[in-house]
């Protein structure tokens, strides 16, 4: 048997026993205390906590009689057993390549050795691996926290939309059980579900359609005028329209709600000073919509008009004065030259204005908090987006299985979107456009 079969054969059984076989003792000694580390937690508690995933706990919380007495016994906490269970996930899957890679470097030493090379030492080996892997030493650490404090996370909540997990069966006192998609099942065939997701889906849609349109328009438009020739005291102009963006949202959106309050706000005031009768701005359901767009439009437009700004700065002048002995008009050359040079630039920005309006939880929230209350609706109102639905189902109705149907619902519909548009736009196919 060659030796690199060998070494390799001796590595996959033991780890670190085949690089004592190629006398690199330092570096198996490395290997055997780390893969020791590992059979030894895999021995002891991994294989438990994979269990616990599985079942997601045996026994509940419950009172047991201790002679005259009578107790309660802790029982099994299915939502941490979950936890624990994909951590040990984690670790094994981490343990299986720190495996494969003791393989591979035997293997990779004895194949040396057969072809009678020279075997590095455990210094040289370190300085091998540093100018071959680098980037990947100093991006370990970074992945390594990515997977425990993103991914994790994100995969825990998605396990709870195949769960029952939801009032009133909360551990410790009942356990959770898996459920399969029982419960994307009832949210779509449940009227009373149905009937709530596909208002607040219909609406979030149109939300997001209005929303990203109302302020890339507005935004665009805005920067266009001020950059006219013509126009004097541009950074005025400038300074006075980005004051929305400087200011905190949740500062703005608060006033904005006093302002727009139907009784005591001053907006119906000056409208009853002109004989005009008060609008129900934050109680009738159309209006409440009217609101939250305008809203959005004020704090939305300045973001946008700054975008725009960079953009019209980079536009030949050229080009202009070539149109103009052409014949061509103020909107001839806003359609021909302006606006594509804008789109182009600022395309994969408006993506992401659509897939940030899809959760845009602050204007709801702080302007209407979803309100008015729409009896027909399971926990959500008039105003409520996919995202605010989820929150109130979480936080305030404890159903978080159904929060992390939404969730998932929302995450499929964010990223189709936004892949499926952002491959089509022209910044994505021409990305040597403007280099």
């Amino acid at each position: 048997m060659r030796k690199k079969t060998g070494t390799a054969l001796l590595s996959a059984i033991i780890p670190g026993l085949g690089q004592f076989y190629n006398r690199q003792w330092l570096k198996g000694l490395v290997f055997l205390l780390v893969g020791s580390a590992g059979i030894y937690y895999i021995a002891n508690d991994l294989m438990g906590h994979l269990h616990g995933l599985i079942t997601l706990g045996e026994f509940p919380s419950r009172m047991v009689k201790v002679g005259k007495l009578t107790r309660m016994v802790e029982g099994d906490h299915s939502i941490f057993m979950m936890i624990n269970g994909l951590m040990a996930l984690l670790a094994l899957l981490f343990y299986t390549a720190f495996h494969l890679l003791n393989i591979r470097d035997a293997f990779l030493v004895g194949a040396a050795r057969d072809r009678k090379e020279p075997i590095h030492s455990f210094a040289e080996s370190l300085r091998a691996m540093g100018r071959r892997n680098f980037a990947y030493l100093v991006l370990a650490i970074p992945f390594v926290a990515v997977v425990f404090l993103t991914i994790l996370p994100l995969v825990f909540s998605v396990l709870l939309a195949f769960t029952n997990y939801a009032d009133p069966i909360l551990p410790p006192a009942h356990l959770v059980d898996w459920v399969g998609f029982g419960n994307f099942n009832k949210m779509l065939s449940l009227d009373v579900w149905s009937s709530t997701f596909g208002g607040v889906l219909t609406w979030t849609l149109i939300w997001a359609v209005i929303a990203t349109a109302t302020t890339y328009i507005g935004g665009v438009l805005i920067a266009v005028l001020i950059h006219q020739p013509r126009v004097r005291c541009k950074k005025l102009w400038r300074t006075l329209l980005i004051v929305p963006f400087a200011i905190p949202n949740m500062i703005s959106l608060l006033v904005m709600r006093n302002m727009f309050n139907n009784q005591f706000g001053p907006i119906n005031s000056y409208l009853r000073a002109l004989g005009l009768e008060g609008v129900a701005w934050l109680t009738n359901p159309f209006w409440a919509k009217v609101t939250v767009i305008l809203a959005n439009m004020w704090i939305g437009i300045p973001v946008t008009m700054i975008l725009a700004f960079g953009v019209l700065t980079t536009i030949p002048k050229d080009m202009y004065e070539a149109a103009e002995v052409d014949g061509a008009g103020s909107f001839y050359k806003f359609r021909m030259i302006t606006l594509p040079m804008v789109l182009f630039a600022t395309a994969p920005i408006l993506i992401m204005q659509f897939a940030g309006n899809i959760n845009s939880f602050n204007v709801i929230y702080l302007m209407t908090n979803g309100e008015p209350v729409n009896p027909n609706y399971q926990y959500a109102g008039h105003t409520d987006l996919l995202v605010t639905w989820l929150y109130k189902l979480a936080l305030n109705q404890s159903q978080y299985s159904f929060a992390s149907v939404i969730g998932i619902v929302i995450f499929l519909m964010v990223a189709t979107f936004s892949i499926w548009s952002y491959r089509r736009t022209r910044s994505f196919k021409e990305e040597d456009m403007i280099a």
